[in-house]
């Protein structure tokens, strides 16, 4: 029988979530640079971070290994 260490599966949760957050803030990171993009890169820079704190709670508070699989960035 295979015993699944919560904890750890958490740490590697986060792990995928800081990198899934990190390729969606990629583009945005140029764009916020560009004077007339900039007001629209904040934006969609908000609607991300907002997405990944409900992650990240959501990661946090997972008991079970299928409430941490349905926590985490598909793709």
């Amino acid at each position: 029988m295979i015993t699944i260490n919560i904890t750890k599966a958490k740490n590697i949760a986060h792990d995928a979530r800081r990198t899934a957050r990190s390729a969606e803030f990629a583009p945005l990171d140029i764009k916020a640079t560009i004077p007339s993009e900039a007001t629209a890169a904040e934006t969609a820079r908000a609607a991300i971070r907002t997405k990944y704190a409900a992650m990240q709670v959501a990661i946090d508070s997972a008991t079970t290994t299928d409430q941490l699989k349905a926590a985490m960035p598909q793709g």
